[in-house]
């Protein structure tokens, strides 16, 4: 058969094909008129997507980019912070905070785990200056309660900001950014909005804006300060990458689309398709036999799996490509050859679903050769938690929404 290969990779995600041809399409100059009203409409696009009221930055470098602009732009050396660390990614903040000569105090839970909120609260001090956490460690497969935290942080009194990296989170969960009261939120062009790598963007409240004008830490690139003040004239800073924003445009668009033209509704609805799609493959995995990686706490970004005992995750991760031409990722680290990821962020619907899972049906029967295990039973199990997810969100729509 012919092979077509497909993404199922928690960053990059597969693209969307309006905003490839946008990206052809974008030969002007970004000191133009015609590039400052493409730019004014994504970012305040972005204000939608992101749920926010507060303005929305972006940057031409990868989530990263801007994790460092909200260490940077926030802390001084010497400030007391808190990292809630549960894989890579919570190993980056820990790693940035300190490069910027903060004492870090980091708060850890196991692979595939998330953190007890008790010992969250316990850990937030009279002078704790910032808490950072991710909204999904997507290295394991693990969504963190960020609008628990954002309570516990009220419920003390404290004065901490909260930083959140939703590069991976946001088109995957339901955020209530300003009335939960995230100070930061950040994401990234290569994940749920369907467009390559190379833009990050983030929404600062004003609790955090106030933090930028007595930060004491160096900053020239990723200036927040510098930046917000020539995105209200339409520019950025240095150059943008202008076909990534011109397929950044594209791509809200659509989301709106799929919402009736209401960029929250689209967002809305983004985030439901997730939370199928991760349901649907959580059901059929376990259906092969397999044990989920972070049962108590699944990201709808990403599902990850541990394979049959004795066998390395690896061979899940090369049966796929070699055979069907499907690129999901192994374990990172550590947790290389123990787990592997299957993502659902982004550009992915009922039929990417199905289709992977008769693959991993394929490998369980032929390569495996798991014992009892029949073709069509991971199938179906998909298939029951399609119809119990669509039927529950259908029932919790207002009637005249449907």
């Amino acid at each position: 058969m012919i092979r077509k290969t497909r993404l199922f990779t928690p960053g990059p995600t597969p693209l969307l094909p309006a905003a490839q041809f946008a990206m052809a399409a974008a030969d002007i100059h970004h000191r133009t008129a015609e590039f400052r009203a493409l730019y004014q409409r994504v970012l305040e696009q972005l204000k939608a997507f992101v749920g926010t009221k507060n303005d929305v930055l972006l940057l031409a470098s990868s989530g990263t980019g801007a994790m460092e602009a909200s260490v940077s732009n926030l802390t001084s050396p010497g400030d007391h912070v808190l990292v809630l660390s549960a894989g890579k990614f919570g190993e980056r903040w820990t790693a940035i905070t300190k490069a910027f000569g903060c004492v870090v105090d980091t708060l850890t839970a196991p692979n595939g785990e998330t953190f007890s909120l008790a010992d969250v609260k316990a850990r937030i001090k009279p002078e704790t200056k910032a808490i950072y956490v991710q909204a999904t460690e997507s290295s394991t497969g693990v969504r963190h309660d960020v609008e628990g935290i954002a309570k516990l942080i009220k419920e003390v009194g404290s004065d901490a900001l909260l930083v959140v990296d939703a590069i991976t989170g946001l088109g995957t969960t339901h955020f209530d950014v300003d009335g939960s009261g995230i100070d930061v939120i950040i994401g990234g062009s290569q994940k749920a909005v369907m467009i390559p790598p190379g833009l990050a963007y983030l929404s600062l409240s004003d609790k955090a804006w106030a933090a930028t004008e007595t930060s004491k830490n160096p900053r020239y690139y990723f200036d927040l300060r510098k930046e917000r003040k020539n995105a209200q004239k339409g520019e950025s800073s240095y150059t943008p990458a202008v076909a990534l924003i011109a397929a950044l445009g594209a791509a809200l668009d659509y989301i709106a689309a799929q919402g009736g033209g209401d960029l929250a509704a689209g967002r809305k609805a983004l985030v439901d398709n997730a939370e199928t799609c991760a349901a649907m493959t959580r059901a059929a995995v376990q259906a092969l036999g397999l044990k989920l990686f972070a049962p108590s706490a699944p990201a709808a970004a990403a599902t990850a799996v541990l394979p049959p005992e004795g066998v390395d995750s690896g061979v899940f991760v090369k049966e796929l490509k070699s055979r069907f031409a499907v690129v999901i990722t192994n374990g990172q680290g550590e947790m290389k050859g123990q787990i592997f990821r299957i993502a659902h962020i982004g550009f992915f619907d009922y039929m990417d679903t199905i289709a992977i899972i008769g693959a991993l049906e394929q490998i369980a029967v032929n390569t495996l050769k798991i014992p009892g295990f029949q073709f069509g039973q991971a199938v179906a199990a998909a298939q029951k938690a399609y119809v119990e997810a669509t039927t529950a969100k259908q029932e919790a729509e207002p009637v005249g929404a449907r």
